[in-house]
């Protein structure tokens, strides 16, 4: 990377959630390496399942742009660490276009899109409208001038005359083009849904199908010259802070729980552990069932364990293994899925799934969310991984619960902002394991790296039979 870089780039945003960014995102990038171009793939926000389908779409690790979590500097470092110079960085946006943290739009897609100098495409959900959709986006081309919208794609088009009438509204009262019209496709071809968003492309039954059914819905409609030209004019990237260096943790093995149950993982959280010199050891409870016992900390991602609740709870030894590593004073890290892997059972519609009992209590999920948006954190209270005072962001998405709890679990952590596992508390902790419902990312939370590689430090392999636990 250059201290000045010139990198096509693109952002796609929207009017609102399922507009169809996530779809023409994908669409892009597959029509890119269909050229040859080289692709880089970014997400706004923290969302995990958004970023898998782009990395699966650019054949690379998807990252994401939070500026919330990570701040502008961090945000600006780190695509230019990842885009390309020679291809198209595509980033999708999240929500609308203008909305953010508070009624400023602090933090929008909008603000990203400032913030990396890169033209913005607008995905427009065409249902039931015509010459409406013109004022739309000329309210957005309005509110911020600083936001430079290069053109519109126009989804779900009932057919030729909707098109022409848009298309026509749109490109001589906002005077930017239209830039593609999609037509109306059955989700199940494409994208199905789910709670939490899209259905992950570890779970999605007609992988084999996906790509082709999205190259021919977006070669022909998506005006793809037009978008590298749009993308084309942009300023240079000027970076402006260094990536902090990792700590030590040389000769360290780190387990990792990954598999289609546990798939939420920022790859600059791994990233920051190999930095270190640390070696990761990928894991599952759905695998052949072995539990290594050469691991100094083992860290279980989220994910959905509820849609795999039957094979997890047939892994019957695994979860027995990971008991008594725990119990034995493993250092275990748990985010959400990780946290119900943790526990007793899943409760979920009117069935239940035993889990490993590390923590004493159920989760049980319901059909709506039980805590959704950012959480901020302050520790308080003594625990296996980080210090008292230290101040957490981190995110939330989950429609568990605690239930059927027996011994009250002892909490790290004050809620500032969010809600946790209890009211006003997360950060469960029991011998050397911590469990939040709380995700941090490694770039915004630089504490996180360092408190994976210090838990290490008071423990002696499960297999040599440590003193302590749980």
């Amino acid at each position: 990377m250059s201290s000045d870089s010139l990198y096509r780039r693109v952002v796609v945003a929207g009017l609102g959630g399922d507009s169809g960014k996530t779809l023409v995102s994908l669409g892009m990038l597959l029509l890119a390496r269909d050229r040859g171009l080289p692709v880089a793939a970014f997400k706004k926000g923290p969302d995990y399942i958004d970023a898998a389908w782009l990395a699966w779409a650019s054949g690379l690790p998807a990252r994401n742009l939070d500026t919330y979590l990570m701040g502008f500097d961090a945000v600006k470092t780190s695509f230019a660490r990842s885009a390309t110079a020679a291809g198209l960085s595509v980033i999708e946006g999240n929500r609308g276009l203008y909305d953010g943290f508070d009624a400023q739009g602090t933090h929008s897609t909008a603000a990203l899109a400032k913030t990396l100098g890169a033209p913005v495409v607008l995905v427009f959900n065409a249902t039931k409208v015509t010459r409406t959709a013109a004022a739309l986006v000329l309210g957005c081309q309005r509110m911020d001038p600083d936001v430079r919208i290069a053109g519109v794609v126009l989804n779900q088009v009932a057919g030729r005359r909707h098109e022409s009438v848009i298309r026509e509204a749109i490109e001589s009262t906002c005077g930017i083009p239209v830039l593609g019209t999609l037509p109306r496709a059955a989700a199940d071809t494409l994208l199905p849904g789910r709670h939490l968003g899209l259905v992950t492309p570890e779970e999605h039954q007609r992988i084999a199908d996906l790509e082709g059914n999205i190259r021919r819905l977006c070669e022909p409609n998506l005006d793809f010259d037009g978008i590298l030209a749009a993308a084309a004019d942009c300023p240079a990237v000027r970076p402006t802070a260094a990536m902090a260096r990792g700590e030590s943790g040389a000769g360290l093995t780190i387990g990792y729980v990954k598999d289609s149950a546990f798939t939420f993982y920022y790859p600059e959280n791994l990233e920051s552990l190999e930095r270190a010199g640390a070696c990761l050891e990928p894991l599952s409870p759905l695998g052949d069932g072995r539990f290594p016992e050469n691991l100094d900390v083992l860290y279980i991602g989220g994910g959905f364990p509820e849609t795999h609740g039957p094979a997890l709870s047939a892994s019957d030894e695994w979860l027995g293994a990971l008991r008594a590593a725990a119990e034995a004073g493993l250092p275990i890290y748990a985010e959400c899925g990780g946290l119900m892997l943790l526990s007793r059972g899943i409760l979920r519609d009117g069935r239940r799934y035993p889990m490993s009992g590390v923590l004493p209590f159920d989760v049980e999920v319901l059909p709506h969310p039980q805590g959704h948006g950012y959480i901020e954190l302050e520790v308080d209270r003594p625990n296996p991984f980080f210090p008292e005072g230290t101040r957490l962001k981190g995110h939330e998405f989950h429609y568990s619960r605690i239930v059927r709890e027996g011994e009250p679990a002892e909490t790290a952590c004050r809620v500032t902002r969010g809600t946790g596992c209890y009211p006003g508390r997360d950060g469960i902790f029991r011998g050397a394991v911590w469990a939040a419902y709380t995700h941090l990312h490694a770039l915004g939370t630089p504490e996180w790296t360092k408190a994976i590689l210090s838990a290490s430090g008071h423990f002696t392999h499960y297999s040599k039979g440590p003193p302590g636990g749980i």
